[in-house]
């Protein structure tokens, strides 16, 4: 009897670990199937409502305090007209002398903020000051009052104060060194909100609009069906493929909006290969792919040196000293590495293929591009 306890005991411990390792192996699994799925996104970064947006402001003023850096009298006249204009406010006449002022310590420079939805008159607001002449730097000054108005021609902010830059010049008359960019500084909580940000919503509103930031006709009816199924009604119905309608029976807007920002969903995404020549950056989504295609690379350079030597008769053969053309011509040809790629290769498999080339980037972008006119390639190929 004491035997066949052990070897219960043996048995419940040998199940007992069975049961573990079936746990730990079936939590991989989960994890790997999720991990191979898409992710869900919030409708609070997918889509915007509809009367909810910022507004931009821009200004022109005055920066004062230059260490000589500021706009020169020849090739910016205009700061000098602000100057008399700014003087005579303050009932100082220089009109007599505008001729000969030399304002090396003033630059004329223009504002710009952005007005953000709900703003109410006391909030603060970030400027960027940027140098309108020919100023060599704003390190060191200081922006006079100044007014901000929006597209309607109405102020909704006033700034004014002390400039952040971070960029300096230095130099004598030899030579002079830039770092970053002087010309252009910030004043952190530089402007006060004097007018009301305009807005079209109201919590009584009979519904919200929501705007996708990438219009999809697969995401938008996942958006719908995510939001109907959240409560539990057919409250949300789609215009296009960029809007949809949420009706509001509650008259709540604001509790409407922040349970709709919550919402999970997964999106979906066009094919697009996005190309930069100028740097050669290559960026593809994971939706790319490819039908059966064959890809050699390789590099062809042709080397023209023209060598011209002079030939030189003895002394006593009674030729002509005469120039002599004589040319070197070379040309190289790098051996092609002949790829098949798969159809419907993955994007890994892609990279590692195209890497396999030996094609440096810019060279890639003509093989995408090469791949994509062999009709092949089933993506969008955008140029920046």
């Amino acid at each position: 009897m004491h035997r066949d306890h052990n070897d219960q005991a043996t048995i419940a411990e040998a199940g007992g670990k069975l049961t573990t390792a079936l746990f730990m192996i079936t939590a991989l699994l989960v994890g790997f199937l999720a991990s191979s799925t898409a992710y869900a996104e919030r409708i609070k970064d997918l889509a915007t409502v509809q009367g909810v947006r910022s507004n931009e402001l821009i200004g022109y003023g005055l920066v004062v305090g230059l260490n000589g850096t500021g706009d020169s009298s020849n090739s910016s006249p205009y700061t000098i007209s602000s100057i008399n204009a700014m003087l005579e406010r303050f009932g100082i006449n220089v009109r007599s002398k505008i001729a000969t002022m030399k304002p090396k310590n003033i630059a004329a420079v223009m504002i710009t903020a952005t007005l953000p939805p709900f703003a109410r008159p006391g909030q603060k607001l970030d400027v960027t000051v940027s140098s309108m002449g020919d100023s060599k730097s704003l390190r060191g000054g200081t922006l006079l009052l100044t007014p901000l108005l929006a597209g309607n021609n109405q102020v909704y902010a006033v700034a004014q104060g002390a400039l952040s830059v971070g960029g300096f010049t230095a130099g004598g008359n030899a030579s002079s060194k830039t770092v970053g960019h002087p010309t252009v500084g910030r004043i952190p909580n530089g402007a006060n909100i004097e007018r009301a940000a305009p807005t079209t919503m109201h919590s009584g509103q009979e519904k919200i609009t929501l705007q996708l930031n990438n219009p999809d006709f697969s995401t938008i009816k996942r958006m719908r069906d995510a939001i109907n199924s959240n409560f539990g009604t057919d409250m949300a119905r789609t215009i296009d493929a960029g809007t949809i309608e949420v009706w509001n029976p509650e008259a709540d807007a604001i509790e409407l909006i922040a349970r709709l920002e919550q919402i999970e969903l997964t999106t979906d995404h066009h094919a697009i290969v996005v190309m930069d020549e100028r740097t050669g950056t290559i960026v593809m989504g994971q939706e790319v792919r490819i039908d059966t295609v064959a890809v050699a690379h390789g590099t062809i350079s042709v080397s023209v040196t023209e060598s011209p030597q002079v030939s030189q008769p003895n002394a006593f053969a009674g030729g002509e000293t005469q120039t002599v053309d004589r040319t070197d011509v070379q040309v190289d040809e790098e051996e092609a590495q002949l790829v098949v790629l798969p159809r419907q290769v993955s994007l890994s498999t892609l990279v590692a293929a195209l890497n396999a080339v030996g094609a440096t980037p810019s060279d890639l972008i003509a093989v995408l591009q090469a791949i994509k006119a062999a009709g092949a390639l089933h993506a969008e190929l955008r140029v920046i």
